[in-house]
């Protein structure tokens, strides 16, 4: 036990950081007779340093009496996820990764920047395909570029598949050519042709900003049909903001923003919803254009349409922030 605990680092799930653990409380459990030891809490504190440096060296006294006056950092056992690098040792110490499952993707991303490659490689490897794609969404563009290189191309077009197209496709875009078409090759059909469709546009232009992940709906709809259609489809519910309208020549027409949606009396029309003025860019609109109609409009989505007035996309307001804090 002190080997797989002592002097390691750890996850504390609750406070959603990386710290190493000093020192462990265990607890006696009887179990058919049989005395058994568990670890209650881990010390990661003063006071579990403190008793392992004078171990030997001072008496039982004199480090009872210290670490009293010390600051005291125990962490509930359920509360530690165990970092291991080693495959084999993750099965021998039976460490499951439920619990950074249910963290918020960007607090697992920030506990991966203080890791080790070696480290942020095991925590990926051990999380689902979808959890590990909102973390690898989160995480600092050079840092996902060194995991995904380094992944089996099978396993790097599983999680990429979870991705929203153009997070995948600023992925790839930050490969080695070789490494970007092996995984391209495991991706399916639909999914890898958007990707390629994405990666033909400059990252800085509206084509490489935007998503083309996004709904849009015949402008005659009403309100119950689109709601009714939402519902059937596999849409991202925390991130649909603004639902686009198109007219009989499938040319943008409108934006209804989704709080207008809800709140719209039974029956009525989706071109009765629309925003006002009809915004939309090209592809090949640079980034500095897209923040001003975003800033001058306060905008949650714009849509990117081609040549012929063609919805191809929406860029978000979290890619605009994201875009603007990389700067």
């Amino acid at each position: 036990m002190q080997k797989d605990l002592l002097d390691q680092q750890i996850i504390d799930t609750s406070g959603r950081k990386v710290v190493r653990v000093n020192d462990i409380d265990l607890s006696e459990h009887r179990v058919n007779g049989t005395v058994e030891l568990r670890v209650t809490h881990v010390d990661v504190g003063l006071t579990g340093a403190a008793r392992r440096l004078l171990h030997g060296v001072a008496s039982p006294g004199v480090i009872r009496s210290l670490a009293t006056k010390l600051p005291t950092r125990l962490i509930p056992w359920e509360f530690v996820n165990l970092i291991e690098p080693d495959p084999l040792r993750r099965i021998k110490l039976r460490i499951t990764h439920q619990k950074l499952e249910s963290m918020h993707p960007a607090d697992l991303a920030d506990i991966m920047e203080e890791l080790s490659p070696l480290e942020r490689q095991s925590i990926i490897a051990s999380l689902d395909e979808e959890t590990a794609a909102e973390a690898l969404a989160e995480l600092d563009k050079r840092l996902t570029t060194q995991i995904v290189e380094t992944m089996d191309p099978e396993k790097a077009a599983d999680i990429l598949e979870e991705m929203d197209p153009d997070q995948a496709a600023d992925v790839l875009a930050g490969l080695t050519p070789e490494s970007s078409r092996e995984v391209l090759r495991e991706m399916p059909g639909e999914e890898a042709r958007e990707v390629r469709e994405l990666l033909k546009f400059d990252e800085n232009s509206a084509g490489g900003m935007m998503n083309t992940d996004f709904v849009y709906v015949g402008e005659a709809a009403t309100r119950e049909e689109v709601v009714a259609w939402i519902n059937e489809k596999e849409v991202d519910l925390e991130r649909l903001d603004t639902v686009f309208l198109i007219d009989s020549d499938a040319k943008l027409s409108g934006a209804v923003a989704i709080g207008r949606l809800l709140l719209a009396p039974e029956g009525e029309r989706m071109d009765a919803l629309k925003m006002q003025p009809l915004l939309s860019v090209s592809p090949d609109a640079g980034d500095k254009e897209v923040f001003e109609i975003f800033d001058k409009y306060n905008l949650h989505s714009l849509a990117v349409v081609d040549e012929f007035g063609h919805p191809m996309g929406s860029i978000e307001v979290d890619d605009i922030v994201t875009r603007l804090r990389n700067r």
